[in-house]
């Protein structure tokens, strides 16, 4: 037998062959099924169009499709607003409070976003909310200072969870870009604001077109926010027109006609960006390292840090403080005092609530073992696309990578359309959530890991085969201990990810199987915001604890990152 064809019977091969299983699976099997149901009758399973006639034959479905787009636009420009100024503060100037800022945007990041739209239902509910309770107090009107349950109410709180995207996609922009050009535009008579308008945001601008557009399309997949907001206000949006579709009787090929309109926006506009910016050049690097040296702004620096700070104060601080409020009270709108304080909430869900604990578990070991397995996938993936062991390596990193662009709402139909009916059945199950979990976060770790390798170069690996070792013995005894702290990065940022997903795992959990984001959302829906706000404060801890680990073992700034 040929020496090349005796390679191919390596053991190692049939780990490659597992893992081109594992990503269709994952990955093309949902995607696929869900495209294929969309154009089949549930009775018959014979081809049809009347699926999407049905979807998009109603006003109401049309206008819901509208009101995402809409709530899209709005929230990502609030996003950009409220974060490239912070970006720029932090990156380039002598503002002080950056610290401060820091731990705002940190805090923002992990946060849930419907956590806090149950805060900003707390402080700003037209009736009961916190802020209109002071100012009718103070001046003495009827009407609502604020009020959550409007569109512009929903998209700003939207966006106070969102903009640490945008924040993070300017900063690291910012930090590559060399004093030298602004120096130029300040000894021809440019001031330090018309530098920055047309110096500095120009060079950065793929970064904020990327936070919008990525702000955009999270928007329009989001489910929590605009089910706690929207839903009582009337507003409806794509995400919670897809649940009312799983409501008895379930109508998942109307579903999947929905939902694929959804995927065709999100990967044109991948396109279109990429399109926009391939056309015009974007360079600052020059022949030599450049210096970067801070902006001094005098006494405008305290203006920025008043903005940074006015931020920080909506998107964590205000609404943090209110759940805090609401978890030890008997009655969160009775305020602050001795006969309103209680620990009843906390011992209910703790001790006494049916499902909490188990949430909690289920919470816990469906996002560890999602993440193990995102990142072993993701480490496997990453590994054989860049040493190009494979023809078709190539392939494997877009399967890869492909969740990036389709919704999360729209990937739990895929996997609902896929397993959750015969012959598996396993709607409802834990093995459901852990594979539509990872494939949901494989992207994640997918980019971690492909980082993490280009770094190691080949040679002790092939020191290793020379030797007699084989790959999978390199790999495991050589290149995984060198990228253990990236690897263990990339593990906690999927573990927390997963752990707060709802939009995927509302269509997926069963009676046994709920998670703390679901469990929260049901609870939610009951209108007791003590108890929510206990369980949310279950949550934010677990959650600190994780961040706290992975700051102590891989770097304070793990989460925020971008490689």
């Amino acid at each position: 037998m040929r020496p090349s064809r005796l390679r191919l019977l390596e053991p190692v091969t049939f780990l490659w062959i597992a893992l081109i299983v594992a990503l269709l699976v994952l990955v093309a099997v949902p995607l696929g099924k869900m495209v294929v149901i969309s154009f089949e009758t549930q009775e018959t399973g014979e081809f049809t169009i009347a699926n999407y006639l049905t979807a998009y034959g109603r006003q109401r479905y049309l206008d819901a499709l509208r009101n995402s787009l809409l709530l899209g636009l709005y929230s990502a420009a609030i996003s950009t607003v409220l974060a490239v100024p912070m970006a720029w503060a932090v990156s380039r100037t002598d503002m002080p409070g950056k610290t401060f800022t820091w731990v705002m945007v940190l805090a923002a990041f992990i946060m849930p976003p419907y956590l806090g739209a149950i805060g900003w239902i707390l402080l700003a509910g037209p009736n009961a909310g916190w802020i209109n309770q002071v100012w009718r107090w103070a001046s003495g009107a009827e009407a609502p200072l604020v009020n959550v349950y409007t569109f512009t109410g929903l998209a700003f709180v939207i966006a106070l969870h969102s903009f640490p995207l945008v924040f993070i996609f300017v900063k690291s922009a910012l930090d590559l870009i060399s004093s030298e050009m602004e120096d130029a535009a300040n000894i021809l008579g440019g001031g330090t604001w018309v530098t920055m308008r047309k110096v500095t945001l120009p060079l950065v601008w793929p970064s904020i077109l990327g936070g919008f557009i990525l702000i955009f399309l999270e928007t329009i997949a989001l489910f929590g926010t605009p089910a706690i907001i929207g839903i009582p206000a009337r507003i409806n949006v794509v995400t919670t027109q897809l649940w009312q579709f799983f409501e008895d009787p379930v109508r998942v090929e109307v579903a999947a006609a929905y939902a694929i309109p959804l995927l065709l926006i999100t990967v044109a506009l991948i396109a279109v960006q990429k399109l926009m910016l391939n056309r015009k050049g974007f360079v600052s690097q020059t022949g030599k390292g450049g210096e970067r040296r801070q902006v001094k702004l005098g006494p405008w620096r305290w203006v920025l840090f008043a903005w940074c700070l006015m931020v920080g104060m909506l998107s964590v601080v205000k609404p943090l403080g209110v759940l805090l409020q609401a978890s030890f009270s008997r009655a969160w709108g009775r305020g602050l005092s001795w006969d309103n304080l209680t620990f009843r909430n906390y011992h209910l869900l703790l001790f006494d609530h049916d499902m909490a604990p188990q949430a909690v578990w289920n919470t816990m070991w469906f996002s560890a073992a999602s993440a193990s397995l995102a990142i072993l996938l993701a480490l496997l993936v990453a590994y054989i696309v860049v040493r190009r062991l494979m023809r078709f390596a190539d392939a494997l990193g877009f399967l890869a990578m492909a969740p990036f662009v389709i919704p999360g709402i729209v990937m739990a139909i895929g996997f609902y359309a896929a397993y959750a009916g015969p012959p598996l059945s396993l709607y409802g199950s834990a093995l459901l959530i852990i594979l539509a979990f990872t494939a949901r976060f494989l992207p994640i770790a997918y980019a971690n890991s492909q980082a993490a390798i280009r770094a190691v170069h080949p040679e002790m690996e092939e020191a290793a085969r020379i030797l007699g070792s084989g790959r999978l013995r390199a790999i495991r005894s050589i290149t995984a201990p060198l990228l253990k702290t990236s690897l263990l990065g990339g593990w906690l940022i999927v573990f927390i990810v997963a752990s707060r997903e709802l939009s995927a795992a509302i269509f997926l959990v069963g009676p046994r199987t709920r998670t703390m984001s679901v469990l929260l959302y049901d609870l939610s829906e009951q209108g007791n915001f003590e108890v929510v706000s206990a369980f949310g404060g279950i949550l934010l801890v677990i959650t600190l604890v994780i961040v706290g680990i992975g700051m102590k073992l891989v770097g304070r700034d793990f989460m925020l990152r971008r490689e």
